[in-house]
């Protein structure tokens, strides 16, 4: 009996000691208090970080929790602890939980800002991110690379947090498969909000990359779901998918510059997504293939102007026995139940073909393998406008089946693939302001039953298949609006990025002396007014908000500046986003009117200049390396008597950077300008870097060029996108107007050259491979 009840008094406090032990609550109010508490954590431990701001606080999360009783981090009050400076977050064990954080103003001293392993040895597995915020916690320079969620081990979750504003070199989130820890990991990325990501001026701007080319083959089962992408717009792809059997599921990309790509790795599967454009932007696009094995399902286009890479669904050609690291042939791939509404080019296969380039590429980057073994059944094509070309072949999609598809075209005529796709009149329900569902599919149009299409149980929104089964994504007309855009649905559970509009105030300044104090009093969109006319400026105008700076009346003012030389007037900061309107601008020959800071620029720029008078400047722009503007425009300007003009030429390394994405020169006058005049570069070849949009139009450039080495006026090495139309260059002492690049979207129409050499058009112009 004695023995009965000392087993009986064990069992009531070992009982007692776990119970205490899952109610374990620590408030830590210091970095070390944190630190401790980590350190002495057990299963059920719960660690509370006190309200305030987290300076330069470096968390190894280390602890061994169980799936009942997880070790979990998070803030006393969810979004009030904001972890500030140099911080990170790194996760080494099993069942931990982190929640309601706010990174900002700040970055990582070590490669990423989240991380789920510690070092080799202590690697994460089932844990979690929830419910917490990164925002703008960049690098402060550009080409440094890190990410913001890393991740390694098995099991692990991201979900319901809102990520935005990375600027810097990486992808915001990546899934690692070095080491067989991390492999079959089946992590979940669900219930996020990503928000605006920049567009980054090159590649290495991804939102999603899920493995790399060398780790290619590995099995990962990472699901992708329920996430909003809105204005991820980093490079063109917002989801770069490198492993195999990854899963991409009931995810809404809004007005995204780029695609969800499966660059390598096979077999995943994308199913219920939504792709909303905005019905202008060629930028937008959708699902692009390359590898073998993949299932595109029950998808919804809508408003989708892309082409070529950025198409609706874009299938590339690979190149034969391909290296690792480039492009494998497209091989037994189903695209099936998808709907496509008002999509400018809904099909492109051969995207990538360059096999016309094989003078100037290594056989090993000739793209030539055409897609096989794929089939394209049972979707559904509606266009309020008809086009010309519902499949685009940029080589021959003869291994191509296509089955039972339907196309509202307007009447105009197009290829039918062998009855594959077939004419049919339709209408248009109205679901949502981004949901329009044709209907009225002819009831003898039965889906074609391929290999393994019972398997596709379920439409867009989830209904059966089984008993009434039908082409497109939707199965049926009776679908209430599934609010895909409310943003409640996803991210955090305290943090919004709806910001309410306001109107500018604007600040009047009458002296110089208080020209930069009235910026800084600003708020973001306001406006400085300039009410003398003349400004006597010795010290450059620091700008890292958005601001205009414009004359008050119709009276055009003078600033002059006199600082030193290779000192700008406006120094363009981070987040710097400046428009001067009506001034007259005079330096003293050495110093510049506008600059970006030297070094450190963690975040975009952004200029406009219009209705200006420039003159007297040594350069008129100068940016340097790793600093970045998504636009700089110049209008109804003067340019004159300048040592230098427009110059984004720093990005040196020929790995596709770039300066700005859009420079726009319109209706201008150039003279005297002696070098520079414009110089814009990207180096480095990939066919998949598409940026750099150039566009030179009603402008007049007159003996300028003087001192250019290379005897070009306009030069624009490696810019994709280039347009010259409607300019007058006369007397400009150069060989060449401008060197166009035949090969890709360079062009140049109503000029007038005099006395100024002329446009020539290389078609392959021969550079510098990235990889």
């Amino acid at each position: 009996m004695k023995i009965y009840f000392y087993f009986l008094t064990v069992f009531i406090l070992c009982f007692s000691c776990s119970e205490t032990k899952k109610n374990t609550t620590n408030l830590v109010k210091t970095n070390q208090e944190l630190y401790d508490a980590i350190k002495n954590a057990s299963p059920g431990t719960e660690i509370v970080l006190n309200n305030g701001v987290w300076n330069d606080v470096e968390i190894k999360f280390r602890g061994q929790g169980t799936k009942d009783q997880p070790i979990i981090l998070k803030a006393e009050t969810a979004g009030k602890v904001s972890i500030e400076g140099k911080s990170y977050l790194k996760f080494g064990g099993q069942f931990l939980i982190v929640e309601g954080l706010h990174f900002k103003n700040g970055y990582s001293p070590s490669g990423a800002v989240v991380d789920f392993k510690i070092n080799d040895e202590e690697i994460a597995n089932k844990c979690t991110l929830t419910n917490c915020v990164i925002e703008d916690f960049n690098k402060l320079k550009r080409d440094d690379t890190d990410l913001w969620v890393n991740f390694w081990g098995r099991h692990n979750v991201l979900s319901n947090c809102y990520i935005a504003g990375k600027t810097n070199r990486g992808p915001t989130v990546r899934v690692n498969l070095e080491g067989i820890e991390s492999i079959n990991n089946y992590h979940q990325i669900v219930n996020n909000h990503f928000g605006p990501r920049p567009v980054k001026g090159g590649p290495s701007g991804e939102t999603i990359q899920i493995g790399n080319s060398y780790t290619s083959m590995a099995p990962c089962y990472t699901m992708v779901a329920n996430n909003l992408f809105e204005a991820c717009n980093g490079e063109v792809e917002i989801i770069s998918s490198k492993t195999n059997f990854n899963e991409f599921r009931n995810n809404v990309f809004y007005k995204s510059e780029g695609s969800l790509v499966t660059r390598h790795g096979n077999y995943c599967t994308i199913d219920g997504n939504y792709f909303i454009g905005d019905s202008e932007n060629e930028n937008i696009g959708g699902i692009r293939i390359i590898n073998t094995g993949h299932w595109v399902i029950n998808n919804y286009f809508f408003n989708l102007k892309g082409k070529s890479f950025r198409s609706p669904l874009a299938v590339m050609n690979g190149i034969p026995k391909s290296p690792q690291n480039r492009y494998n042939q497209v091989t037994d791939v189903v695209v099936a139940y998808n709907t496509y509404v008002n999509c400018a080019s809904p099909w492109q296969f051969g995207v990538g073909t360059n096999i016309d380039q094989a003078d100037v590429l290594p056989l090993s980057e000739i793209r030539s393998a055409r897609a096989v073994r794929t089939t394209v059944a049972n979707n559904i094509i509606y266009n309020e406008k008809g086009i010309d070309a519902i499949v685009i072949e940029n080589d021959k999609a003869d291994g191509v089946t296509f089955k039972n598809n339907i196309v509202d075209n307007q009447g105009v005529a197009f290829k039918d693939f062998d009855g594959g796709i077939k004419e049919v009149s339709l209408e248009l329900k109205t679901i949502s302001e981004n949901i329009q569902l044709p209907v009225g599919i002819p009831k003898d149009l039965e889906p074609y039953m391929g290999f393994d299409f019972n398997t596709i149980e379920k439409d867009l929104f989830g209904n059966s298949r089984k008993e009434n089964n039908s082409i497109g994504a939707v199965v049926g007309v009776d679908i209430a609006n599934p609010n895909i855009l409310d943003k409640t649905k996803y991210g955090t559970s305290w943090y919004s990025n709806v910001v309410e509009p306001r109107e500018p105030i604007t600040h009047n300044v009458s002296n110089a002396n208080e020209l930069q104090e009235k910026i800084n009093g600003a708020s973001n969109g306001d406006i400085i007014a300039l009410s003398s006319e003349v400004y006597n400026l010795q010290n450059s105008i620091e700008i890292n908000k958005t601001i205009t700076i414009q004359a008050k009346d119709k009276t055009k003012v003078q600033l002059n500046y006199t600082g030193a030389a290779e000192t700008p007037l406006f120094a363009l900061n981070p987040k710097g986003k400046l428009t001067v309107n009506n001034l007259v601008l005079k330096g003293n020959n050495s110093n510049f009117a506008f600059a970006s800071l030297k070094e450190n620029m963690s975040n975009h720029f952004g200029l406009t200049v219009s209705n200006v008078e420039i003159s007297d400047f040594n350069y008129v722009l100068k940016v340097y390396k790793e600093s970045f503007a998504e636009r700089i425009t110049f209008e109804g300007t003067s340019i004159s008597d300048c040592e230098n003009g427009i110059e984004l030429s720093e990005e040196k390394n020929d790995k596709g950077d770039y300066n700005t994405e859009y420079l726009t020169i319109n209706n201008c006058n150039f003279n005297n300008v002696k070098a520079n005049v414009i110089d814009y570069y990207r180096g480095g070849y990939d066919e998949s870097t598409i940026g750099g949009n150039l566009l030179i139009s009603n402008s007049t450039f007159a003996n300028c060029g003087a001192k250019e080495k290379n005897k070009r006026l306009l030069n624009h090495t490696g810019i994709v996108n280039v347009n010259i139309t409607n300019n007058v260059f006369k007397n400009n002492a150069v060989n060449f107007v401008s060197v166009l690049w035949g090969a890709k979207n360079n062009k140049e129409s109503n000029n007038t050259l005099s006395n100024s050499g002329e446009i020539k058009t290389e078609e392959n112009l021969e550079m510098k491979l990235m990889y």
